[in-house]
C-alpha cells in the first residue's frame, strides 16, 4: 500500500480511514488479537425464522416436482390439498422452525392478512422465485406480517392506515425518497433542509451532492443528565430552529447513530406543536433501524404520522445485514400527496408527462407509488420492487416477532447491548446512560472529556494542541490492535469516537477499554517525560 499523509488521513470520511487502518495492519503482518469495534455488523443472528425460511423453501421445492422432465420442476399451483401436506412436512421435520410456522399456522390470530390456504400458495410461489414480484411495491401475502411487525415494534400499534414499500435495506429507502421529493419538485436543488445530529455520516454527505445542494440547517443534540442519566437529547433551542418555514423537510435517525438514543417524550410533543403550529408543512423523514433495540419506542411516524416517511431495516435487530431487506412506510392519508396536488399547474403537467406511462390520469398516482415508479425509472416501474424471495425472509422476521419467542428474542439482543455497554463504562469509569433511552447498540465516548476527567486538564490540553482523534485512532489500531470510528463525520464533537457494541465477543468488552487506557497511559508518559 502506498504511503500517506497524515494530512491525508485527517480528510478520509470514518469508514475509510478505518479500511485504511485495518488494511495497513494486515500488510504489515502485525495481526496477533486484532479487535474491531467500529463496525456495526452485530454478531448474532435469528435463528428460528431462518430455520423456517429454509424449510419452507424445502416445501416449495418438493411442491414443484410435478415438471414435465428430470430436471425440469414445474411452478406452484393452488392443491387444495397440499395443506395437509404441509402439516404432515412440518411434523416430519422436527424443530424450532417447524414449531414456528406450526404457531403460525394454527394460531387463532390472523397475522397472515388473508386466508391461511391462499397465503401458503403464495409464499410458497415467493420463495421458489419463479414469478415477477407482483404487486411491485409489496406482495400481498407479505404485507400484512410486515405491517402487524411495524405497528408492534416501532408505531405504538397506531391505528393510521399506512402503505409500505418493500427496498433494499434502509439506505436504498433513503436515497430513493431524495430522489423522488427531488422528481416532484418538494424539494428543489438548493432548498433548505435540517438533519438532527448526530447521524449516520453517509446521511450528511447525500444531501451535499451537486444534484441534492441543498443548504443545511444543523440541529445539534446534547449530552445532558435525565433522571440523573446521561443521555443525548435536542435542547428546545435546537428544536425551535424547525419554526423556519423555510425549511423544508427534516431528517432524524431515531434512535441515533452514533449517539443511541431515542427521542424523549418531550421533544417529540415540542415537534408535534412546531408542525401544527409555524411549520405545517414540514416533511419528516425518519429512520427507524434501532427502535428495535429500546425497551418502549416511540416513532415519530406514530406522532406525527401526516407529516412523516419512515424508512426501517431488518439488518441489525436480525443479524442480516447480508439480505438486504426493508421497508419505508407512508401514511395513506399524508403531506407528500397534498403538497403534489397543491404544485402550480405547469410542475404538475411536466409530472404527468413524467408518469404518463404508468396510467391515463397520473394525478392519481400516489406518492409511495412515485417512490416505487421512480426506483427504476419510471419505464421499468414493471420490474420495481425487491425479489419475492426476499420479502419472504422479511416476513418469516416480521411473524416470528409476534410470537412469545420472538419477543424473548429481543429481550436477549438488548441484554447482550446491554451488558457490554456495562462492560466497557465499567472499565472507562464511565457512568452508564438512561436505559429507557438508550439502544447500547453503539456509544459514543468523547475521548477529550475523559481524558480531562482521567489524567487532568494540562493533560488533557496537550492532547487537543498536539494530537488530534485520527492520530489517536491511528495509534490505537497500529500499537493496540484496536478498531474505533471517529465520529465528528456523524456531527459529533471533534473528539468523538465511536464504538460498536454489536460486533465483539460479550467478554471482549472489557479489553476494549484496557487497550484505550493502556495507549493513553503510554502517552500521558511520553508526555511527563519531555515535560
Amino acid at each position: 500500500m502506498s504511503t500517506i499523509t497524515e494530512q491525508a488521513l485527517e480528510e478520509l470520511s470514518p469508514f475509510e480511514l478505518s479500511l485504511f487502518l485495518e488494511q495497513k495492519i494486515h500488510e504489515n503482518n502485525k495481526v496477533t488479537n486484532l479487535l474491531n469495534a467500529g463496525r456495526g455488523n452485530p454478531n448474532w443472528t435469528a435463528p428460528t425464522p431462518r430455520e423456517a425460511f429454509f424449510l419452507l423453501g424445502q416445501f416449495a421445492t418438493q411442491e414443484t416436482l410435478y415438471g414435465p422432465g428430470e430436471l425440469t420442476a414445474g411452478m406452484i399451483q393452488a392443491d387444495a390439498d397440499r395443506s395437509q401436506r404441509f402439516v404432515d412436512f412440518l411434523a416430519a421435520h422436527p424443530g424450532k422452525g417447524a414449531d414456528f410456522l406450526k404457531k403460525i399456522w394454527f394460531s387463532d390470530n390472523n397475522y397472515l392478512g388473508m386466508p391461511k390456504e391462499a397465503w401458503l400458495t403464495d409464499m410458497l410461489d415467493h420463495i421458489i422465485g419463479d414469478n415477477y414480484p407482483n404487486p411491485v411495491r409489496c406482495l400481498s401475502a407479505c404485507e400484512g406480517p410486515i405491517k402487524t411487525y411495524l405497528n408492534q415494534e416501532l408505531f405504538s400499534n397506531s391505528t393510521t392506515p399506512f402503505d409500505i414499500f418493500a427496498v433494499e435495506g434502509g439506505t436504498a429507502g433513503i436515497c430513493y425518497i431524495f430522489d423522488t421529493l427531488l422528481n416532484n419538485f418538494l424539494l428543489n436543488r438548493g432548498d433548505k433542509i435540517a438533519l438532527m445530529l448526530p447521524t449516520f455520516a453517509p446521511y450528511l454527505e447525500i444531501p451535499e451532492l451537486p444534484k441534492y445542494s441543498f443548504e443545511i440547517v444543523k440541529v445539534q443534540a446534547e449530552q445532558t443528565m435525565l433522571d440523573g442519566k446521561m443521555t443525548y437529547q435536542y435542547p428546545d433551542a435546537e428544536i425551535n430552529k424547525l419554526r423556519d418555514a423555510e425549511i423544508k423537510a427534516v431528517f432524524v435517525v431515531n434512535p441515533s447513530n452514533p449517539t443511541a438514543n431515542a427521542l424523549a417524550q418531550p421533544t417529540i410533543e415540542l415537534l408535534k406543536e412546531i408542525v401544527a403550529t409555524d411549520n405545517p408543512e414540514l416533511m419528516i423523514l425518519t429512520d427507524d433501524v434501532y427502535g428495535t433495540f429500546v425497551p418502549v419506542f416511540t416513532s415519530l411516524f406514530s406522532e406525527i404520522p401526516y407529516n412523516t416517511a419512515c424508512i426501517y431495516s431488518y439488518s441489525k435487530y436480525f443479524g442480516a445485514t447480508g439480505w438486504r431487506v426493508g421497508t419505508i412506510a407512508v401514511a395513506k392519508h399524508n403531506l407528500f400527496d397534498e403538497l403534489i396536488a397543491n404544485l402550480p399547474q405547469d410542475k404538475i403537467q411536466q409530472l404527468n408527462e413524467r408518469y404518463a406511462s404508468l396510467t391515463a390520469d397520473p394525478t392519481t398516482i400516489t406518492f409511495i407509488d412515485r417512490i416505487v415508479a421512480d426506483s427504476r425509472d419510471v419505464a421499468l416501474n414493471h420490474a420495481s420492487g425487491l425479489s419475492a424471495p426476499q420479502q419472504v425472509m422479511m416476513v418469516m422476521f416480521s411473524l416470528y416477532s409476534l410470537l412469545d419467542e420472538g419477543q424473548a428474542y429481543k429481550a436477549e439482543v438488548m441484554d447482550i447491548c446491554r451488558q457490554r455497554e456495562r462492560l466497557l463504562f465499567h472499565t472507562l469509569g464511565l457512568q452508564e446512560p438512561l436505559e429507557d433511552l438508550d439502544t447500547a447498540y453503539y456509544c459514543e465516548i468523547n475521548y477529550e472529556d475523559w481524558t480531562r476527567k482521567r489524567y487532568g486538564n494540562d493533560f488533557a490540553d496537550y492532547l487537543k494542541n498536539k494530537w488530534t482523534v485520527t492520530k489517536v485512532l491511528t495509534s490505537l489500531a497500529e500499537n493496540e490492535q484496536l478498531m474505533l470510528l471517529k465520529a465528528n463525520a456523524f456531527g459529533s464533537s471533534e473528539w468523538a469516537v465511536r464504538v460498536s457494541l454489536a460486533n465483539l465477543a460479550t467478554n471482549q468488552y472489557p479489553e476494549v477499554g484496557k487497550r484505550i487506557i493502556r495507549l493513553t497511559d503510554t502517552i500521558r508518559d511520553q508526555w511527563l517525560k519531555t515535560k
